[in-house]
């Protein structure tokens, strides 16, 4: 076996104003893991009554946005007319496609009486033929996830497929997307049937083979082998990936593309008021300046 069986990634972490938000993805080390083009760990944060999350309306092209939480409420509206409140272990799967918009904000409950949140908020790429497709959203419950059992381990199927099981979330390609909570001394093995993999830890601690990864940190895997994950302490972790990207992708703001073009032509329509709005909603997130050009990743 390999003595350095993954690649560590380090947050950047931002303060929102008493609201803390670790980015693991895209990384300097790391761009993407299987069709995962964006990572965001959000929170854990206490709101005060009164207070919570304020997401204006903003657009997305050419992806899939994923909202996980483990503590918590949000209210998604987007474009579609869709109004979904998302809780603790629901999975909220908009596909943005050619192009939506949508706002997350506290429901008005929680702001009033003051809450605790976390989760996280992952970007997915479509596949090239597939990203102008017709946008759209699909909201499941915690209760409708399959939940995947070993000694000391309790693992939730978000999305794909793994271990023997599917989610029932529909994806683009081939993926996998699990929430595991590990008693400390509790181990597994990870399967090497995907090509790209990473392991990211919420809390806790873990030795991957021989390696140890901390909290807040993530470990991209090598592809070649299958590896032992074993916690020292109680953990929460997160495991992604599938297969790799098919070609480069261009990401700058909301918008991900193959083709650089589909960014501008999104840039000038949100500019000129040109996606559909969120009913109800009157307020939007202006685009920012761009000094440069996309990069492209894959």
């Amino acid at each position: 076996m390999s003595m350095q069986p993954f690649i560590a990634i380090s947050p950047h972490e931002r303060d929102l104003g008493g609201f803390s938000v670790r980015r693991l993805l895209p990384s300097a080390a790391r761009r993407t893991v299987g069709p995962f083009v964006f990572f965001d760990h959000m929170g854990p944060a206490d709101f005060a009554p009164g207070h919570g999350i304020d997401v204006r309306p903003h657009p997305h092209i050419g992806l899939a946005t994923v909202t996980y939480l483990f503590e918590g409420a949000i209210q998604h509206r987007d474009s579609l007319g869709t109004v979904q409140t998302i809780t603790a272990g629901d999975v909220n799967w908009m596909t943005a496609g050619r192009g939506i918009v949508h706002s997350e904000r506290s429901p008005a409950d929680l702001r009033q009486s003051g809450y605790r949140m976390e989760g996280l908020q992952t970007w997915v790429a479509l596949p090239r033929d597939q990203e102008r497709c017709e946008p759209a959203f699909v909201h499941h419950p915690a209760a409708t996830l399959p939940v995947i059992e070993m000694p000391g381990i309790t693992m939730r199927l978000i999305a794909g497929s793994a271990f023997g099981q599917t989610s029932p979330v529909a994806v683009a390609s081939s993926m996998f997307y699990i929430a595991v909570e590990m008693e400390a001394g509790a181990s597994f093995v990870l399967p090497d049937e995907y090509e790209e993999r990473a392991v990211y830890v919420l809390s806790g601690d873990i030795n991957i083979n021989t390696g140890r990864l901390g909290a807040a940190s993530m470990a991209v895997l090598n592809a070649a082998e299958p590896v032992t994950l074993s916690a020292h302490a109680p953990t929460r972790l997160m495991l992604l990936g599938g297969a790799p990207l098919d070609g480069e992708r261009f990401l700058w703001w909301n918008f991900v593309a193959s083709d650089r073009a589909a960014i501008d032509e999104a840039s000038e329509r949100w500019q000129a008021g040109g996606f559909d709005p969120v009913p109800g909603e009157t307020e939007f997130i202006p685009l920012p300046d761009r000094p440069k050009a996309p990069e492209p990743f894959s």
